[in-house]
């Protein structure tokens, strides 16, 4: 996963969501918390965690660096899972099928915090099955030792084993790890919430005593409990995810593709492998078996978003990209159960090859699967795979803007490029920005009052104006008084005389009306044609 997660790591461009990364934890303390009481609460750990990592190099590998060690640690945790679930070579295959998800690649190429969630999903299932199962299984070898399945010879069925439900009382520092873990991965995000109804789904299924029940009710009261401030002040800060829609089938087939594979050479057989591993019951009563486990973790986290977003717009995919590790799980068990349906077939002949041969079909199995998937795995390292590149913005406005010209932002947060790579916009005037982002406690500063933006508008011949495509169409009508003073000005006193068109940006140079008489015609330089979609997201 890490190799594989370093190979393009600096594309050479941030977009917007990671430059809010950059810019935000490269603050001083008291000035993140000051901008927390406003916008982004929910990132608010996020921004403090990645404060010291900035603070030793500003750049956009070290940016990344945190996502890229954090998806490694889950591709670890989802082998540890199905080693500890089934067998060693369950958890191999299971754990190098996660690593060469496209999508697990492209967050672990992203300065936001889905990454570090996964991973801390990914660790507060594994203590679950440490708190509700003793270190060896009634009537097992010892779980995470290789002998986690029954001892029948290879071929028999089931082909993989469970953690049952300790006859003796357990340890109460593992529910304590868990609850910690959990609460600390809420705390990054809060829909990582909804891995709690994932885990009770578990041990539903599991059909555990009383004693379990009591003592991880306990433990998810309090994760809730820690989340819940978070809420309230999220909450209030719901307008940042206003511009969600209610997601429709199209959402649903590309989390599917998301999660099982991008083309259909993959998605096809590892669904069948994921049928393959359902085909047997999912839980004996007391057992922690891996479909009890993964199943929920796949289905209930991402089914609960999409139900609620149907009336409440909630859903994006990468908000519950921890729910991924539940498929490679299931279909590394699959295989285990094809391999021993292959092996029922062929009698004892397959007996002397088990330990290897097999092992090294499943990990050819999976380099099958990343060959098939590397075209999109190269074309993700491109940074016009993003919504957008604030640096190709700076750099175009670098080459076309002069020391001393006017700039007008438009609206407010198209300064973004500007914030995330000032040095294209260096020695030209905002006209309209009277306090930094970092001084007034917002991401992209206060601006001056209506009243003195015309003020100071009313003194320019030109003026280069960077906005966001929407904003240039007909129709828009901004809701804040000064950028409707912006609009008006523009459209009555300006007219274009040079438009260059960068995806998800617009640079426009405005002259006035009466400068403009006679001169040529508007030039338009466009800009990268748009890349087809990316697996990842929409």
């Amino acid at each position: 996963m890490f190799v594989i997660g370093l190979w393009g790591i600096d594309r050479g461009g941030m977009w917007r969501d990671e430059a809010v990364t950059f810019q935000v934890a490269r603050r001083s303390l008291p000035q993140i918390w000051q901008l927390l009481h406003s916008v982004d609460a929910v990132h608010g750990l996020y921004y403090l965690l990645m404060h010291p990592v900035l603070a030793v190099h500003p750049g956009e590998v070290a940016l990344r660096l945190p996502s890229l060690c954090a998806a490694a640690v889950t591709a670890g945790l989802v082998g540890a899972l199905g080693a500890r679930l089934a067998r060693p070579r369950v958890g191999l295959w299971a754990g190098l099928l996660y690593a060469v998800t496209p999508v697990v690649g492209h967050f672990a190429q992203e300065g936001r915090s889905y990454a570090v969630v996964s991973a801390g999903v990914a660790g507060s299932t594994w203590l679950l099955l440490r708190a509700a199962g003793p270190g060896a299984c009634v009537g097992c070898g010892p779980v995470g030792a290789g002998r986690a399945v029954p001892r029948a010879p290879f071929g028999g069925l089931p082909l993989w084993g469970g953690c049952a439900v300790p006859r003796a009382p357990f340890g109460g520092w593992c529910w304590g790890f868990y609850g910690g873990v959990a609460g600390g991965t809420v705390l990054l995000h809060e829909f990582a919430v909804l891995v709690l109804l994932a885990h009770a789904g578990t041990l539903a299924l599991a059909r555990v005593s009383r004693a379990v029940w009591w003592a991880w009710g306990r433990a998810a009261g309090g994760v809730v409990l820690v989340v819940l401030p978070l809420g309230v002040v999220s909450h209030g800060q719901a307008g940042q995810v206003a511009w969600l829609r209610a997601p429709g089938g199209e959402a649903v087939e590309g989390l599917l593709r998301a999660f099982a594979g991008p083309t259909l050479l993959v998605l096809g057989p590892y669904l069948l492998l994921i049928v393959l591993a359902l085909g047997a019951p999912l839980a004996r009563r007391g057992e922690l078996s891996l479909p009890a486990v993964a199943l929920p973790l796949l289905l209930v986290p991402p089914a609960t978003l999409l139900a609620v977003s149907r009336h409440w717009p909630l859903f994006d995919d990468r908000y519950v990209l921890y729910a991924l590790a539940g498929a490679p799980l299931l279909a590394a068990a699959g295989a285990e159960r094809l391999a021993g349906a292959a092996a029922l077939l062929w009698g004892g002949r397959t007996r002397h090859v088990d330990t290897y041969a097999v092992t090294c079909l499943g990990v050819f199995g999976v380099a099958l699967a990343f060959v098939a998937q590397l075209p999109v795995l190269r074309a993700d390292r491109d940074p016009d795979r993003r919504p957008d590149n604030l640096a190709a913005v700076s750099a175009a406005a670098a080459r076309r803007m002069s020391h001393g010209d006017p700039v007008l932002f438009l609206p407010a947060l198209a300064r973004r490029a500007a914030v995330a790579y000032p040095k294209g916009f260096r020695g030209t005037a905002d006209i309209a920005l009277r306090e930094p982002g970092a001084v007034s406690g917002t991401l992209y500063g206060r601006e001056t009052g209506p009243a003195e933006l015309r003020r100071r508008l009313d003194g320019l011949d030109r003026v280069w104006v960077v906005a966001e495509p929407y904003a240039l169409r007909p129709g828009w009508y901004p809701p804040v008084p000064a950028e409707q003073v912006k609009l008006a000005l523009l459209n009555g006193e300006f007219v274009p005389r040079a438009e260059y068109v960068r995806k998800a940006s617009v640079m426009r140079l405005y002259v006035r009306r009466s400068a403009a008489a006679g001169a040529a015609p508007v030039t338009r330089s466009p800009g990268s044609p748009p890349a087809p979609p990316r697996p990842a997201r929409p």
